[in-house]
């Protein structure tokens, strides 16, 4: 028997999937990504027992815990004028032209790198899809996307509920409470994320402050031995005429 797991682009199920490996070795888990377009099809065909989705989408008949907010992005060329910007306003691209959508969104931000435009997607999507020739950049105002995690009614489990509590941080034993959801994270605290992160991944691709060492004000002290420094002058030559020294 196998937990059958289906999740969206911009999801990271890795170390949930490292803490069931522990938890059920008795109970493997297969966890496949698939299409936003197709991410209830799996379940709708009985062909998978959970989901991590991107609302909205159709609950009739599902279970849905809310997880996390994904702050969106306006992604540019990285020659374009609002390239440097550290956030952004809808008004701000008002006018601006909007690269054709495509079901692929590693192909909508490769049509935004050739120049057709910009695009707004979810932060998760753009880091998954970087590009050296295009930029991400928060856009404070817009509405943000929301992970939920799915399943049938008809398969709510003791094996579903002790995903679900893996998933949600608690003790296995744990089980879901109805509107039990993590808050989300305000935008405009989203929005200074990503952009720390944004100059993070530049700083790296450079020679940040991080960069520099050895100057710092724990440089000498980390050069030190623990050991005492031997003791000198008279008092140290009349302690060591009484010692016979």
């Amino acid at each position: 028997m196998t937990l059958r797991l289906r999740y969206v682009a911009g999801v990271t199920p890795a170390r949930w999937l490292r803490v069931w490996d522990e938890l059920r070795p008795d109970l493997p888990l297969e966890a496949i990504r698939v299409d936003e377009a197709d991410q209830l099809t799996a379940l709708a065909a009985g062909e998978a027992d959970l989901a991590f989705v991107r609302l909205p989408v159709d609950g009739t008949g599902l279970h849905t815990v809310q997880l996390w907010d994904e702050i969106a992005v306006a992604v540019l060329p990285k020659e374009h004028p609002l390239a440097d910007a550290e956030s952004l306003a809808l008004a701000d691209l008002e006018g601006e032209p909007i690269a054709p959508q495509q079901p692929d969104p590693a192909m909508t931000i490769e049509l935004v790198a050739a120049g057709t435009g910009h695009a707004v997607v979810p932060h998760s999507i753009a880091r998954l899809h970087r590009r050296k020739d295009v930029v991400a950049v928060p856009v404070t105002d817009a509405p943000p996307t929301r992970i939920a995690l799915v399943w049938p009614v008809d398969r709510d489990d003791a094996d579903i509920q002790q995903f679900v509590g893996v998933v949600r941080g608690r003790g296995a034993k744990s089980s879901r409470t109805e509107g039990d959801a993590e808050p989300a994270i305000k935008p405009a605290k989203a929005a200074k994320l990503a952009a720390a992160e944004r100059r993070a991944a530049d700083a790296k691709a450079g020679t940040g402050k991080g960069a520099k060492g050895g100057k710092g004000k724990g440089a000498g002290k980390s050069a030190k031995s623990g050991r005492t420094a031997p003791r000198t002058g008279q008092g140290a030559k009349q302690r060591n005429r009484r010692r016979g020294r």
